[in-house]
């Protein structure tokens, strides 16, 4: 006699093993993703990453030291729209598990030492603020005291509004700071990631010696919409991606994140500052 056939068992699978891309839709194994620095491996879309994650990915291992780790935003205007700014901030505060959208410090790039600045996505779109500004700022002082390359890896919606006018001057502070990195013959390193768009493009973001970028990002000040809204004129296709910067001249390169780190190197010994 034929036995009975056995009943088939549903196998549940655990939430978050398997994402579909955004960009490509699909399907992949979170394990391969992150083997991959969190590109997709089909269509090659670089994801948004947190600061910590870029940290690691870039520096040597164990050898990144923050500095101003402590730098919180106050609440210079007590601004409120659906909730408080302070709400706002405690609440990002403990989803990231960061006090600012920027984590500065120095660090090993292949044996290179180097100040860095990483912006969070994260931390309120790696908006810049008061805090923002300051460890801008203070990273091309240190740069500067102690004559090394500075890399910054921006990523970022702009300046924060909740700031006001605060939030505007750091525009010019950060310039000014990068100025100064430049008048003493220090090698300053942009990568832009994806956003690197407003008061962040408009001022510390564009002012390095060697810009880089990673496949697919926004660039940009406006949003196109907002352009577009503006000129009454439709924009050419790809406007505002790194391939459009790179074609006009804004961008030295597109670099895959896989092989950043060995650019950086390539360009630290190459310009020998």
């Amino acid at each position: 006699m034929e036995s009975p056939a056995s009943p088939r068992r549903n196998v549940e699978v655990p939430e978050g093993l398997w994402i579909r891309c955004t960009k490509c839709a699909q399907m992949i194994y979170r394990g391969i993703l992150e083997e991959e620095l969190n590109v997709c491996p089909e269509c090659g879309h670089h994801y948004r990453i947190s600061a910590r994650t870029r940290i690691g990915q870039l520096n040597d291992p164990g050898t990144f030291e923050e500095f101003l780790p402590d730098l919180e935003s106050s609440d210079p205007l007590e601004f409120t729209d659906r909730i408080s700014y302070k709400q706002r901030l405690e609440e990002v505060k403990a989803a990231s598990g960061e006090k600012e959208a920027i984590v500065v410090g120095k660090g090993f790039i292949k044996g290179r030492p180097v100040i860095m600045g990483v912006m969070n996505p994260m931390f309120i779109m790696g908006s810049m603020g008061a805090v923002v500004g300051e460890k801008v700022a203070a990273a091309a002082e240190r740069a500067i005291a102690d004559s090394l390359p500075l890399v910054m890896v921006t990523c970022s919606g702009g300046a924060r509004m909740m700031e006001g006018m605060v939030s505007l001057v750091q525009m010019a502070k950060t310039a000014a700071a990068i100025a100064r990195l430049d008048e003493a013959g220090g090698l300053y390193i942009v990568v832009m990631t994806d956003p690197t768009t407003a008061g962040v493009a408009a001022s510390f973001a564009f002012l390095g010696d060697v810009t880089l970028a990673e496949p697919g990002a926004l660039i940009g000040f406006a949003g196109p919409r907002v352009i577009e809204n503006t000129i009454k004129t439709r924009l050419p296709e790809g406007f505002q991606t790194a391939e459009f910067m790179l074609e006009h001249g804004y961008v030295d390169r597109i670099v895959h994140r896989k092989n950043l780190r060995s650019e950086l190197a390539k360009i630290i010994d190459y310009c020998g500052k």
